[in-house]
């Protein structure tokens, strides 16, 4: 039988009180924000740092996703679509106690023949849209003006672990951040496209 919402929100919470190497989360968010100074002195360019968390994330999912698989003990999703819902309902919650809302958008059907939203959510296109009410790392967080003028997407990191996180189980997905409420917007919405399924690598020597 196919694991509910409400029992993927149930496991998350289940492996948040089990953590027992938990970081004091205003220890944690001002660690992240002294990085991102860092980068920004670093690199003066404020593309470059977005690229930079990106690509810090990605080395981070790839390795959080084993650790993940171990403690959740959950088995291959079905479709894009339960992805989504392990993602924000289990993973969010797992590692950052908090649990965005989720969002499921099927991918566009061929033009020469219908298909149900059921049959496209596990098909390239697919994607859902996580919609943060809180952030830890942001927290204390004002950008300057020239911050804001640059483009910088102050948590890019968590589109780099959502990648690096989902490739390591044969999904290569594109994530970027929607919106910001630090950018004065009124949420912070990352979105998860699914680009394709990858092959599982087989070793050397192997049929």
């Amino acid at each position: 039988m196919a694991t509910t919402s409400k029992q993927y929100k149930a496991i998350g919470e289940d492996l948040w009180k089990s953590r027992t190497e938990k970081i004091n989360s205003e220890l944690f968010a001002l660690t992240y924000g002294a990085l991102v100074v860092q980068l920004i002195q670093d690199y003066e360019d404020y593309a470059e740092v977005n690229k930079q968390l990106e690509k810090m994330g990605y080395n981070i999912g790839t390795r959080l996703i084993e650790d993940f698989l171990a403690r959740s003990s959950l088995g291959r999703c079905s479709d894009f679509r339960e992805v989504g819902e392990v993602v924000a309902k289990v993973g969010f919650k797992s590692f950052l106690n908090i649990t965005p809302a989720v969002t499921h958008s099927a991918a566009p059907p061929p033009s020469s023949r219908p298909s149900s939203a059921a049959q496209q959510s596990g098909v390239p296109g697919s994607s859902f849209i996580l919609t943060l009410d809180e952030n830890p790392l942001a927290e204390f967080v004002e950008l300057p003006d020239e911050a804001l003028e640059g483009g910088l997407w102050f948590s890019n990191v968590l589109c780099g672990v959502l990648r690096g996180a989902l490739e390591m189980v044969q999904m290569q997905v594109q994530v970027e951040f929607l919106s910001d409420v630090l950018r004065g917007d009124e949420s912070t919405e990352i979105r998860v496209t699914l680009l394709k399924y990858l092959e599982e690598e087989v070793p050397v020597g192997d049929d």
